[in-house]
């Protein structure tokens, strides 16, 4: 019990928001109806977040898994690369890094593919592998033959990754892109100087706005049959 209480200490934000998504899915798991309600009330829904003004969906739609694969794949990647970033990070940058690189995975997501619905924390998740990436690269020198090193398995990661995306149908590649362009800037600017973290919220958050004026003719010119 109190290893693992020690356990939970040393990384309780990625704990915890695996236990979000694995409790949300569990709960889906009661009844069809039940996975249902939550699909529709949280997912994605471009109409819906940049018409209808329900925001909320930006976080909720990366709680919300598709299937076993879907949340067995994507809480094993949080685990791996999550409780790297902690370690590396604030709990502020971590959750920044998180939510910010979900939110742009979602805008892209909702710019590439109009009409479309979406569930996951893919995007949030690339987020992290690109702040890990941005960390690494900003203290290269330092870190010497373990950055190439590092830059190697990233690459293999990424690449292994983005042929499942292509693979594997229903799989969104935009928002995962979006998420590691993100939560990279992130990182890179994160890693020059802590104090910065704030900054990235403010300008990523404007961003954002900016972006999501620019969807709402989109999609107000939409018609969903």
């Amino acid at each position: 019990m109190n290893n693992n209480l020690e356990k939970f200490k040393d990384i309780p934000l990625t704990y915890s928001l695996m236990a979000v998504s694995i409790l949300l899915f569990l709960i889906s798991t009661i009844s069809d109806n039940l996975a249902e309600t939550i699909f529709v009330t949280g997912a994605l829904h471009g109409y819906l977040v940049i018409v209808k003004g329900e925001l909320y969906r930006l976080v909720t739609s990366t709680f919300i898994h598709s299937s076993g694969t879907h949340i067995f794949m994507n809480m094993l990647s949080l685990y791996i690369v999550g409780k790297m970033v902690e370690k590396l990070f604030s709990k502020t940058a971590y959750l920044s890094l998180y939510f910010i690189s979900a939110f742009f995975g979602a805008f892209l997501s909702m710019y590439m593919h109009v009409g479309g619905v979406a569930v996951g924390a893919s995007g949030a998740i690339f987020g992290l592998f690109g702040a890990l990436a941005g960390f690494v690269f900003v203290h290269k020198d330092r870190l010497g033959g373990q950055f190439k090193a590092f830059m190697k398995d990233f690459g293999i990661i990424l690449i292994i990754n983005l042929v499942i995306g292509f693979a594997v149908p229903n799989i969104d590649i935009s928002a995962h892109v979006g998420g590691l362009f993100a939560g990279m800037v992130g990182g890179f600017v994160i890693a020059k100087n802590p104090k910065f973290v704030l900054g990235y919220i403010i300008v990523s958050l404007l961003l954002l706005v900016v972006f999501y004026n620019y969807l709402v003719p989109i999609y107000e010119n939409y018609i969903f049959i």
